[in-house]
């Protein structure tokens, strides 16, 4: 099992595909906002609309986390951006987070949207097929920002982010019943317990969401195996296919059943 965990800002995980890199491109946008990284897939074709993956990095991270993640997601399915935090670090923390204050919600919701529209700007995206995903705090708030504009997102994922509290995010229950949601989360997580998934769940089945629930045999780590299912969960959604998770992860259920 590879975990990759939250690492510190700069670094990349050892990987067999990270020297494949360099035929891809991660980059920073010229604007006058210079805070989220853009990532353009191997074999590029600029007349193709391509998925946008929209990755919200864990706590203490930022903007260039896109860089280690892109090659255990996948390096030719996605454009993906990632905009940085808008909350400082956690004592002891170096980088950002995304906090769950109303002001944070707003300004979060702000650099989503600034960082859609700068890969836009630049590359040929599908508009129908953009992915909102995110780890721990950037899981949590890629939930709350999707089902708060459920009409923009073809899905939502979260890999060990709980479920945001607070400020009504199933307000717009109708029109989110048919926004695919993933939750990936570690059996053994300290940050999101077990227990807590099992109350969401029977919120999920409550309010008749699609949901998708897949649990690891690990704690608070993010791994290569819930990356490499996030590519697969996000492409069944663009082909309509269904394709077969890991094998790494051992629960997999629908919120609706």
């Amino acid at each position: 099992m590879n975990r990759m965990q939250s690492w510190p800002s700069g670094a990349v995980s050892a990987s067999p595909f990270v020297s494949r890199m360099d035929r891809a491109k991660v980059d920073l946008p010229p604007s006058r906002r210079p805070n989220c990284a853009l990532f353009v897939p191997h074999h590029f074709e600029p007349n193709y609309s391509y998925p946008l993956l929209v990755w919200l990095h864990g706590p203490g991270d930022d903007e260039r986390q896109l860089k280690r993640i892109m090659p255990h997601v996948s390096l030719r399915n996605f454009v993906a951006v990632c905009p940085r935090g808008c909350s400082p670090p956690l004592p002891g923390e170096s980088g950002f987070r995304w906090s769950q204050t109303l002001s944070a919600i707003e300004a979060a919701e702000q650099q989503v949207f600034d960082s859609i529209d700068a890969a836009c700007a630049r590359y040929r995206i599908a508009e129908e097929h953009v992915f909102l995903a995110g780890f721990q705090c950037g899981g949590t708030m890629a939930l709350r920002i999707g089902l708060q504009h459920p009409e923009r997102f073809a899905g939502v994922a979260s890999i060990g982010g709980p479920f945001p509290e607070g400020a009504a995010p199933l307000a717009r229950l109708r029109q989110l019943r048919g926004l695919p949601l993933l939750i990936a989360q570690g059996r053994d997580s300290l940050e999101y317990p077990l227990a807590q998934s099992c109350d969401e769940l029977r919120l999920f089945h409550a309010a008749s969401l699609h949901v998708s629930i897949r649990q690891y045999p690990v704690a608070d780590d993010l791994t290569t195996a819930m990356l490499s299912d996030l590519n697969v969960w996000a492409m069944e959604q663009v082909t309509g296919v269904c394709q077969e998770a890991s094998d790494e992860a051992y629960c997999t259920s629908d919120g609706r059943n």
